[in-house]
């Protein structure tokens, strides 16, 4: 964890495997993502590996699914650890997956094995949301799919969720465009009066932010093959307002049309940077608006990390987050137990 920017070093080496499913998916996307700002959902589902719930534990982690509101496909799926090393309560995640908001779901195969391997590891009860993607349902959709989410936690009977679920350690979590839906559901709900939820951090993953300046960091990483640079401007202009560019507050967060995050009550943060990622020098203006805005945030990079390494176990970076992420929420914790003593 360094406030210091380490020096560029080369992307990353993809195992070969991955390196094929990249460009499989790169080409259906491209196919997929039409001019007219509209997408061939036919046509990736066709090629979407999905994951059904099981109540049998599959690598150490049961799922089942829970449906919010059947009238915007707003459900989420419960990752639950089969077996924990103690009878103490274990926090809880609440995770909004990345694509762009355009793509996935929770039962997506790279999602539901990232969140299992989160459950397993952190010893944590994962709630991955399903909210509604762009460019059938704009902004702010996800964000209002992120709050009520929250909402519908808070007010479910806790004998909903397994027996060790300790909702007074709640952290919120996303990647890429999840990462910054988690931001702007933090921010919405920084005011609001949970019953049972306390929220103790936000786990900011390759966060999706942006603006019309291009980066220094986006001209150099622009042609990697989990995020290109032409890709990420079609996700802008499917999400957001009609007519509205990238420095609109859903992306450019830091700009003078963003909130006073100074008066925001927000959570400890921690903001994972991709080294070699297109988003890095946007990651980073976040991690310093925070920290000028006098919040607790802590920065870690990865120098040869490209976007979305996370799903990809192989990677070492893979294991350096979840044990970055588990030393979060157990320093976090252990504040909030001293504070309950």
């Amino acid at each position: 964890m360094a406030d210091d920017h380490p020096p560029l070093q080369n992307p990353q080496k993809l195992p070969l495997k991955y390196r094929l499913l990249l460009r499989l998916r790169s080409f259906v996307s491209h196919k997929a993502l039409r001019p007219n700002m509209t997408v061939n959902r036919s046509l990736i589902s066709l090629f979407e590996s999905k994951v059904s719930s099981s109540s049998t534990p599959r690598d150490g982690v049961f799922t089942c699914d829970t449906v919010i509101d059947p009238s915007r496909n707003l459900w989420f799926r419960l990752f639950v650890p089969s077996s924990t090393p103690h009878d103490l309560p274990i926090p809880l995640l609440v995770y909004f997956h990345g694509g762009g908001f355009v793509f996935f779901s929770p039962d997506s195969l790279p999602f539901d094995i990232l969140c299992r391997k989160l459950a397993r590891e952190l010893q944590a009860v994962v709630v991955s949301v399903n909210y509604r993607l762009s460019p059938e349902h704009r902004y702010p959709s996800q964000y209002e799919d992120g709050f009520d989410a929250l909402k519908f936690i808070d007010d479910l009977d806790s004998s909903a969720f397994p027996e060790k679920s300790d909702f007074s350690r709640c952290f919120i979590a996303g990647d890429s465009a999840g990462g910054n839906i988690a931001h702007h559901v933090i921010v919405r709900s920084s005011d609001y009066k949970f019953k049972k939820v306390k929220i103790r951090g936000l786990i900011a993953i390759q966060p999706f932010f942006g603006g019309e300046e291009r980066t220094e960091s986006e001209i150099r990483f622009g042609e990697t093959p989990t995020l290109n640079l032409e890709r990420a401007d079609w996700y802008w202009k499917a999400f957001l307002p009609d007519g509205a560019n990238r420095n609109h507050v859903a992306a450019h967060v830091f700009g003078e049309k963003g909130v006073k995050i100074s008066g925001v009550k927000l959570p400890a943060t921690l903001v994972i940077v991709g080294g070699s990622d297109q988003l890095r020098d946007w990651d980073r203006k976040y991690y310093e608006w925070l920290k000028k805005g006098g919040k607790e945030v802590e920065m870690v990079e990865y120098a040869n990390a490209i976007h979305g390494f996370y799903a990809i176990p192989e990677l070492p970076e893979t294991s350096l987050l979840i044990e970055e992420a588990k030393n979060f929420i157990g320093r976090i914790g252990s504040s909030v137990n001293d504070e309950l003593k």
